[in-house]
């Protein structure tokens, strides 16, 4: 139970409407004195917030008071500290009825406020699984991300859509079950593609009955599960009898099924048969910076790795910021039963009481000395090693790439990020705006937007695509951060255009108020030729840069992927466009009835010329309903 009542402030500076303004250390320590004399010796989270309303710091507590005490003693206080309670000036509480509850409170605050004083978790993307699913008359495989549905059976998670595909594909090849949508499956006359090349085995067409596809559904569980030795030895013991059965296609079939399940598992560098599954955390620090490598184990079998790189302060010692990154990893999703860890966890029995709490079962944190699991961890610590010293390198070619960008076009500093903007359509039909990132550490996908075009006047003009892109993006900016305090704005907005588009977006930019942020556009040279484009910066004439300057490619790549983004994007929708059903166009016509009508009729075009009693008579649909579709496709009458 979280209470989140704020104690009575002791002062009526404390208690002001405006904060004070930035001061010394003393301010900070006498703001947060006159908070501590009325705090409870409870468990809870504390917030420290600035002049500004940022919030700088957000903490748990064993005991509310003795811990916010510890704040007014400068002199046993770490640099950091002393500059966060410098600009901290005024706090707020939420008492809990435990402290495991404190700490899954304080890694939701963090995630959601992301404090600059905290670790920082910066990578929040969702795992994708494998699903086989139950709600459906023939089981389908496939992948899946985002929330679970009640009776399906999730496999995961994957450390990334590459891992899950690679394994996804391999399962296909030996254990020949349905992938395709349930709108394809039920619309099919013939077997596709996949049942020719062996990868399907048509129960959409009959070409397989109920048991036997059901025992297929059965071994990709088993398999899934953890009894792969199981699975692959009854197959070589099917592929030996026919072959002794002289049914040398069956045998063979069944060969190229073992195969595919060896190829499986000749991916997984790190495995641990003895583990029915676990997590696994591997941190390696160098020069202020860290890499936590995450290995997830699952059935005894390597799901994949992810390396990341929190952010935190360069004095935190790695077991601190391991105690923290596992805090927040788990936030949104359920921890195993078995998290290894290459370092000694700080306030390790606290976070497994703290995760078994939201997982719904215990949870164990081990740092193993020796052993298998000791080895299995020195492989991932290389892992994280590796990933580090890339990031390193990248890092500084990027940095060099920056500081070549703010020289070329006359910036203050290096841009920590860089916004650029494409348009794509065709002849005006399904027109799409796009917003790509790049900053220090590459490309920030998590950043990339569309923009559906809304108005019918802008389609197909370039100009006035642009124009609404930005006026949506940066109108929206304003609105959500009218100070702009967080880093979501951008040093410097990338056109994919030459001086029409730049006049466009210069105008926007003046119209917001925001003449401070850096605009150039980037055309294409004579022939459309790569390597001669021209760059277009408000109040300059247009220049080039040499053929072989590293920032021009730095560029090139810039525009290349939001025009990437652009296309693809444009794709989808058009692909969108053209599948959607004129049934789409009825009120009252949802999902369900759209598919008894295809099914009853087998097209749109069916149904519209179909007569009024003919569609009652199509189960689900009634007569009302019925009046509704026959008076659409007549326009009334």
């Amino acid at each position: 139970m979280i209470d989140d009542t704020i104690p009575e402030l002791a002062s009526d500076e404390a208690d002001s409407d405006t904060p004070p303004a930035a001061g010394s250390l003393a301010d900070g320590v006498r703001i947060i004195g006159e908070f501590v004399r009325t705090l409870p010796r409870k468990p809870g989270v504390y917030r420290m917030i600035a002049a500004d309303g940022e919030v700088l710091y957000v903490g748990k507590a064993r005991s509310l008071r003795n811990r916010v005490a510890n704040y007014t003693q400068p002199t046993r206080l770490a640099t950091r500290l002393i500059r966060m309670v410098s600009a901290t000036r005024t706090m707020e509480f939420a008492v809990t009825d435990s402290e495991a509850e404190a700490l899954l409170l304080e890694n939701n605050l963090i995630k959601r406020f992301k404090p600059r004083f905290n670790v920082l978790l910066r990578d929040d993307k969702s795992f994708p699984y494998i699903v086989i699913r139950r709600d459906t008359e023939w089981p389908q495989l496939a992948k899946h991300r985002g929330t679970r549905e009640a009776g399906n059976e999730y496999f995961g998670p994957f450390a990334s859509a590459t891992a899950v595909n690679r394994t996804l594909y391999a399962l296909q090849r030996a254990f020949p079950l349905r992938s395709c949508s349930d709108g394809v499956f039920s619309t099919r006359t013939r077997p596709c593609l996949q049942y020719q090349i062996r990868r399907c085995t048509a129960p959409c067409v009959g070409r397989i009955d109920k048991p036997e596809y059901t025992a297929i559904v059965d071994e990709v569980r088993g398999f899934l599960g953890g009894r792969n030795r199981e699975i692959q030895q009854a197959l070589s013991h099917r592929m030996e009898q026919a072959a002794a059965d002289l049914h040398f296609e069956q045998a063979a079939v069944l060969r190229d099924r073992i195969r595919a399940l060896t190829q499986i598992q000749s991916h997984q560098s790190i495995s641990l048969p003895s583990i029915d599954e676990a997590d696994i955390f591997a941190v390696h620090a160098e020069g202020g910076h860290v890499c936590v490598q995450v290995f997830f184990l699952r059935a005894g079998q390597n799901l994949g790795n992810r390396a990341y790189f929190p952010s935190h302060a360069r004095d935190l010692e790695p077991p601190a910021v391991l105690a923290a990154f596992i805090g927040q990893f788990y936030e949104n999703r359920p921890a195993p039963k078995l998290v290894l860890a290459s370092h000694e966890v700080d306030d390790a029995e606290l976070l497994q009481e703290a995760l078994a709490l939201a997982a719904g079962h215990k949870v164990e944190i081990r740092n193993p000395r020796r052993g298998d699991q000791k080895d299995v961890l020195d492989q991932a610590v290389v892992n994280a090693r590796e990933a580090l010293a890339r990031r390193l390198a990248e890092r500084g070619t990027q940095r060099q790439l920056l500081e070549g960008t703010a020289r070329v076009f006359g910036l203050e500093g290096p841009p920590e990020r860089i916004e650029i903007y494409d348009n794509s359509h065709i002849q005006g039909a399904a027109p799409i705006g796009a917003m790509v990132v790049a900053g220090p550490d590459g490309f920030i996908k998590n950043s990339y937007r569309k923009f559906n075009i809304r108005s019918e006047e802008a389609a197909g003009d370039d100009f006035a695509m642009m124009r609404e892109v930005l006026e949506r993006r940066f109108g929206r900016a304003l609105r959500e951060d009218p100070e702009r305090r967080d880093d979501s704005w951008p040093d410097l907005v990338l056109i994919d255009g030459g001086q029409g588009q730049l006049e466009v977006a210069r105008q926007v930019l003046t119209e917001l108020g925001l003449e401070d942020i850096a605009i150039v556009g980037i055309a294409k040279g004579p022939d459309r030729d790569a390597g001669r484009e021209r760059f277009f910066v408000p109040g300059k004439p247009p220049f080039s840069l040499e053929p072989r300057d590293p920032v021009l490619y730095f560029l090139q790549r810039l525009r290349d992927e939001a025009h990437r983004f652009a296309i693809g994007t444009h794709r989808t929708r058009r692909a969108a466009d053209i599948t959607r059903s004129a049934l789409d166009e009825v009120p009252g016509i949802g999902a369900g009835r759209k598919k008894a009508l295809l099914h009853h009729f087998g097209s749109a075009r069916a149904v519209a010329g179909a007569t009024l009693e003919d569609i009652k008579a199509v189960p689900g649909i009634s007569e009302t309903l019925a009046q509704k579709i026959h008076d659409h496709f007549r326009g009334g009458r």
